[in-house]
């Protein structure tokens, strides 16, 4: 049996950032993955904004359904962004498209 283990990434807590919805549920992701959203990043980087101290959003305006799809597509993006391989499909549910739309706007991604 041979090991073909993958190198894996090391992060610390400083890396990921928490995202709340406005119904509570939270989604811990990847701080290179979150700033992809120009909001999420502005927010993150200014000393202004108590969310940069905390490494936390509150969302009061964005449901955890759209959440998750928005988290979603900031991985797709961080993941597929300058990639050499086939990038797959991005599939949105059409019932979801026009939220998503305008929240995408907010965020700016």
């Amino acid at each position: 049996m041979s090991n073909t283990s993958k190198k894996k990434e090391k992060y610390s807590p400083a890396d990921y950032v928490k995202l709340i919805s406005s119904d509570g549920f939270e989604f811990i992701i990847l701080r290179n993955a979150a700033i992809i959203s120009g909001t999420i990043r502005n927010m993150l980087s200014s000393g202004q904004f108590i969310e940069s101290k905390l490494n936390q959003i509150h969302f009061r305006d964005i449901n955890a359904v759209l959440l998750e799809k928005v988290c979603q597509y900031l991985y797709y993006k961080h993941r597929y962004t300058n990639s050499t391989t086939e990038i797959p499909p991005h599939n949105i549910d059409p019932a979801l498209a026009l939220e998503l739309v305008v929240v995408a706007d907010f965020l700016d991604c």
